[in-house]
């Protein structure tokens, strides 16, 4: 991945630093199930694939984790649509 994402475990959050700008990805885990609910980015480093970095990196540590996902997000949801190898993760 050309960003660096740090998965904070205690906030349930996975972030990168984009130019000085915070993008972000909130999760909630229940019972081992990943439930994404909220990717954000900033609109001025907005188009540079960092949102779907950012869902990556999530499906990346439920897959290392054994975690189920649920894209509750609107952008996860669509991400998940175009990734068909990460769709066995999906509750």
């Amino acid at each position: 991945m050309p960003f660096a994402i740090q998965h904070d475990r205690a906030a349930h959050r996975f972030e990168t630093d984009v130019d000085g700008v915070e993008c972000e990805l909130d999760y909630t885990l229940t019972d081992a199930v990943m439930t994404i609910t909220h990717t954000g980015v900033p609109p001025e480093v907005g188009g540079r694939g960092i949102a779907a970095a950012l869902v990556q990196a999530a499906f990346e540590a439920a897959r290392s984790e054994g975690w189920k996902v649920v894209p509750a997000c609107s952008y996860a949801a669509a991400w998940i649509g175009r990734h068909p190898e990460y769709r066995d993760l999906r509750t």
